[in-house]
């Protein structure tokens, strides 16, 4: 076929899944056949041919329902994000199948099943992978502004796809993605995009590497090293934007030597953890194995009785509290001893702690923000909060928001699906889990008088507990 005869399709942005879709439409509309169609990323056709083709025809009044199962529309998303300048072709002929055979997608052995699913299946690790392997670093911008400037060398258009992502986890500093298919721009309100850059574009590096590299080299375990899973998990490729990659190489070839290192030193270390709470105490004091640790702030040890029937965990302390070195002494803290006294709990007969026992902020002026503590970081800490129930031993444990609960269960949880019940803890006593009282200072209006009707109900439920068992 000629490329005159063909509906010509020039793609706007090589990832416009909702663009795509709506052109197919309009062709299985117009009984356009896929042999009948010219699919081409934005500028492609005539630089191909030099003229257009026909247009993609208007739906007239009696034009056929498009069917097109879920299956296909979530592969689809996916793979039109794919750098296969045949994706396009690919869709539309499986599109126009799917009229005729509505089940096609079941069809594991058909071979543009097969290849729609490959095509997603690799635009899916390549989002992991940025999300996993960008680096930022630091920079000084207009006025002398910080700013966070990362490059990353994705091998589909994955860039906008992973924007919400960026924007959700670094929403509050202003930063920028440099690709060689495009860039993302945050500045703390809005996310634009720009053309794509080269690598000398971004900054080569920053002071604070060298201590990223000694977070990296403190968190790296030798007892669970396996080579081959680790280059499969980071390919060598994405080696060269990464500060802690250069450790690599020698914390590999040391690995067996740490391992015996570290086994001979947490006999001892265990035994000092669970020999008591002052013990625990001065350690923590000591602990620099996560980045927190590391800023200027003082680690809060948890207080109340020994032998506490309910242990309450929070997620971190808050500037007051790092200030104080006591626990729950802010809004937050005040705002919870209300609720405990309303549900008839004596704040004096309660152990209260944190999952996170440092203070993680960022520094805006002179005031310290609160930072959420990522869960590698929670799960780092969590050493010392095992250490604290094995010397407490609550009957009852009450997690206050999702940090609180994956300290103690080891996994993110649902705080919507887990409040309201008891979770067996693996040393039989029961987690009970709920909203942390600093959500529920953010909230307005009829949200906050819901949550507070919630919270009521989890510490009315737990002071019934506490009652029975002491009965």
């Amino acid at each position: 076929m000629h490329a005159a005869e063909a509906c010509v399709v020039e793609m706007p942005e090589p990832d416009d899944f909702e663009f795509w879709r709506d052109q197919a439409r309009l062709l299985v509309q117009g009984g356009v056949r896929p042999d009948e169609v010219v699919w081409t990323e934005p500028g492609g056709f005539e630089s191909l041919f030099g003229h257009g083709g026909r247009p993609v025809p208007a739906p007239g009044a009696a034009a056929p329902v498009v069917r097109a199962s879920r299956p296909f529309v979530e592969l689809a998303r996916s793979a039109v994000c794919h750098s296969d300048p045949g994706r396009f072709d690919l869709l539309y002929r499986l599109l126009w199948r799917l009229q005729a055979n509505p089940r096609i997608m079941e069809d594991g052995a058909d071979g543009d099943v097969r290849r729609i699913d490959a095509l997603a299946r690799a635009v899916r690790r390549d989002i992991h992978k940025m999300r996993a392997f960008v680096r930022f670093r630091r920079v000084e911008g207009d006025g002398g502004a910080e700013r966070f400037v990362a490059w990353f060398e994705p091998e589909h258009h994955i860039l906008r796809a992973n924007g919400g992502f960026f924007v959700r986890r670094f929403a509050n500093m202003a930063w920028s993605i440099l690709t060689p298919k495009g860039s993302l721009h945050w500045d703390g309100e809005t996310l634009a995009e720009g053309p794509p850059a080269e690598r000398s574009d971004a900054p080569a590096g920053d002071p604070m590497e060298d201590f990223w590299r000694k977070y990296y080299a403190s968190i790296f375990n030798p007892a669970r090293l396996k080579v081959g899973a680790m280059l499969k998990e980071m390919p060598r490729k994405y080696w060269k934007n990464m500060p802690e990659a250069a450790l690599i190489p020698g914390l590999v070839a040391g690995a067996q030597g740490r391992e015996a290192a570290m086994v001979a030193a947490g006999k001892g270390y265990e035994e000092e953890r669970l020999k008591s709470l002052s013990a625990i105490e001065k350690a923590i004091h000591q602990c620099r194995r996560c980045p927190i640790g590391e800023l200027e702030n003082q680690a809060v040890m948890g207080e109340g009785p020994k032998h506490a029937a309910l242990m309450v965990v929070g997620e971190q302390p808050g500037d007051q509290e790092d200030l104080a070195g006591k626990p729950f002494v802010g809004p937050a803290g005040q705002l919870l001893d209300s609720y405990l006294v309303e549900a008839g709990i004596d704040r004096g007969q309660v152990y209260v702690t944190n999952a996170v026992k440092h203070f993680k902020y960022v520094q805006r002026g002179k005031r310290r923000l609160h930072q959420s503590p990522t869960a590698k970081e929670i799960d780092i800490c969590r050493w010392w909060l095992d250490g604290e129930r094995e010397l407490v031993q609550p009957k009852l444990v009450l997690a206050l928001g999702a940090s609180a609960a994956r300290g103690l269960l080891g996994k993110t949880v649902s705080i919507t699906r887990a409040r309201g019940e008891a979770h067996r803890l693996e040393d039989g006593s029961e987690l009970w889990i709920t909203a942390h009282p600093s959500y529920l200072l953010r909230l307005r209006d009829e949200a906050r008088v819901e949550q507070e009707r919630l919270f009521r109900a989890d510490l009315a439920a737990v002071a019934e507990r506490l009652a029975e068992l002491a009965g």
